[in-house]
Parts: structure tokens; sequence; C-alpha cells
């Protein structure tokens, strides 16, 4: 139980990065996880095509909140291509500890939620939406 709780992800749950509200926010979405109850909104900056700023606000366990923070770290000034793109193994590396399968939902919590936020701005970009905003 040790390995859990390593310093660097006590210190992303303690100080987590990227923690807070954007004003202008390009995409946002909530996620939760019901079976601990944690719970990430990700919102997303997006400008000529790059996330140019994330940010994140939420509760939950180490691992969910740590998650969270190290992923918006990697995910700043992507593009929405590659941010689109990341993978469930690449934050796992980030976290650089082995997670049990009860704890593997608080982990992903943060990605799926961003993948969410990533599907919510190409729905609103869709042929189909902009349309619906055009006045008829």
């Amino acid at each position: 139980m040790d390995d859990l709780y390593r310093d660097y992800i006590l210190e992303h749950y303690r100080r987590p990065h990227n923690f807070g509200v954007l004003d202008d926010a390009t995409t946002s979405h909530e996620g939760s996880n019901p079976l601990c109850g944690d719970r990430i909104t990700m919102q997303l900056g997006i400008r000529d095509g790059k996330v140019a700023e994330v940010a994140f606000t939420g509760r939950g366990c180490a691992i969910s909140q740590a998650s969270a923070s190290l992923l918006t770290d990697e995910v700043k000034g992507m593009s929405v291509e590659a941010a689109a793109a990341y993978r469930a193994d690449e934050l796992l590396d980030l976290l650089g500890i082995d997670i049990s399968p009860a704890r593997l939902k608080c982990a992903m919590l943060s990605l799926e939620t961003l993948d969410a936020a990533l599907a919510d701005l190409d729905a609103s970009a869709s042929p189909a939406a902009v349309a619906a905003e055009e006045p008829a």
C-alpha cells in the first residue's frame, strides 16, 4: 500500500497543477466515478487547433486528483488530435505505480473526462451544430 501513495502522487494531490476554472473555456465536461464518489470537471481553451489552456476542478482520492494534475500538464500545448489520441497506458506510465483493478477507474477518470470534453468540442463543431446556430 505504501507504493500506492508515492510522494509525487501525494504532492500532485495536495498541490494539483492546473487546478481552477477557465473563464472562457472552449469546452468543458464533468466526469464522475459513482462507485467511489470521485468527480472531475475538465475545461479546455482551444486556440489554433491546440490545447492552449487546461484546468480542472474536482474532489476524490489521491489517485484521481493526481491523475488529473499529471494529465493536464501533459496535454497543455498539444494539438487537439494528439490530446484525443492520448492513451490509458501513457497515463498509467505518468502515475508510475501499479494500479489495482479496483483503483483503475479512479486513475482513468481524468482521461475519460478529457476524451468527453474533446468529443463535446467535436460535436459542437459538426456541420449540423453549425447549421443549428445560424439564423434562419
